[in-house]
C-alpha cells in the first residue's frame, strides 16, 4: 500500500514538473515573439469579443494559441479569449493569455501571462510571467514560490521586502469614493493594470486590492500564489495583504463605504 502511494506521488510530481516546464516553454515563445517580432498589427483590436467580454487584440489570440499548443494535453482549456475548450480531461487549465494587454498596446512595461492548473475544483499549480521584465514565477501545491529569469532559466532569489511603503489598487478608477477614503487616510497605492502580476508580487506591497468582477482567469493563479497571506474575497472586492494590520485597515475602509 505504501509503495503504491509512493509511486502515485512520484508520478504526480513528475506530471507537475512537466506542466511547469511546458508553461515555461510557452512563455518563452511568447516573450521572444513580443520582443523580436511584434508589429503594430499585433496590438490592434480584432473585433472578436473574447469570453471575458473584451475586444481581443491579435497578440491575445496568438498567445492563447501558443498556450493551447503546449498545454492542452494536460486538461481542458478555460481561456479569457475563447472560453472553455474541452479535451475530456479531469483537469482544467485556466489561462489569461495576456494579462494587461492594454498596457502592452500602450507600450507600458507591465504585462504578462497567467496560467493555473485546476484539479477537483482546486488549484494545484500556477505560473505567472512578467513579459516586460522576463521574470517567471511558479508554484506547486505544497511548495514555495520559485522565480526564474526567462532568458537564461536561472533561479532568482525571492526579494524579501520588510518595509512595504505602498499598496496596489487595481481598477481604482472604478471606485472614486474609495480612492478618496484611502487618500484621507494617507494610504499610498498604485494602479498598475495587470492583476495577476500584482498578486504574484503581493509580498512586496502593503496590500493588493482589486475592485470589480472577479473572473477566474484574472485571479486563479494569483490567488493561489497568495494562499499563505491574508486574503478576503466577495462579489466586488479582493484584498490580499502580508500584514494583518494592513489587511484589516483596507477591509474596514471598504466596509465603511
Amino acid at each position: 500500500m505504501e509503495e503504491k502511494l509512493q509511486k502515485r506521488l512520484l508520478k504526480h510530481y513528475h506530471n507537475m514538473n512537466a506542466f511547469i516546464q511546458d508553461c515555461i516553454k510557452a512563455n518563452k515563445q511568447i516573450y521572444e515573439y513580443i520582443h523580436t517580432h511584434m508589429s503594430s498589427t499585433d496590438i490592434k483590436a480584432t473585433g472578436k469579443i473574447g469570453f471575458g467580454g473584451d475586444d481581443s487584440l491579435t497578440i491575445d489570440l496568438k498567445a492563447e494559441s501558443i498556450f493551447i499548443n503546449h498545454l492542452n494535453k494536460y486538461g481542458n482549456i478555460y481561456s479569457e479569449e475563447s472560453g472553455y475548450i474541452s479535451s475530456n480531461k479531469k483537469t482544467n487549465i485556466i489561462i489569461d493569455p495576456i494579462d494587461g494587454s492594454d498596457n502592452l498596446a500602450s507600450n507600458l512595461p507591465y504585462y504578462g501571462t497567467s496560467v493555473a492548473l485546476e484539479e477537483n475544483n482546486k488549484i494545484i499549480a500556477a505560473v505567472i510571467c512578467n513579459l516586460a521584465t522576463g521574470i517567471i514565477t511558479y508554484k506547486i501545491k505544497g511548495s514555495s514560490l520559485e522565480k526564474l529569469e526567462l532568458k537564461t532559466l536561472k533561479s532568482i532569489k525571492n526579494l524579501k521586502v520588510d518595509n512595504n511603503k505602498m499598496g496596489v489598487f487595481e481598477r481604482a478608477y472604478t471606485h472614486p469614493k474609495l480612492c478618496q477614503k484611502l487618500f484621507n487616510k494617507n494610504i499610498k497605492y498604485r494602479s498598475l493594470g495587470a492583476i495577476a502580476l500584482s498578486l504574484c508580487d503581493a509580498r512586496n506591497y502593503k496590500f493588493v486590492l482589486f475592485a470589480g468582477s472577479l473572473r477566474q482567469f484574472d485571479i486563479a493563479a494569483g490567488v493561489f500564489m497568495c494562499e499563505d497571506l491574508n486574503l478576503y474575497q466577495n462579489d466586488e472586492f479582493l484584498i490580499v495583504a502580508k500584514s494583518i494590520y494592513d489587511f484589516n485597515l483596507i477591509k474596514d475602509t471598504i466596509n465603511k463605504l
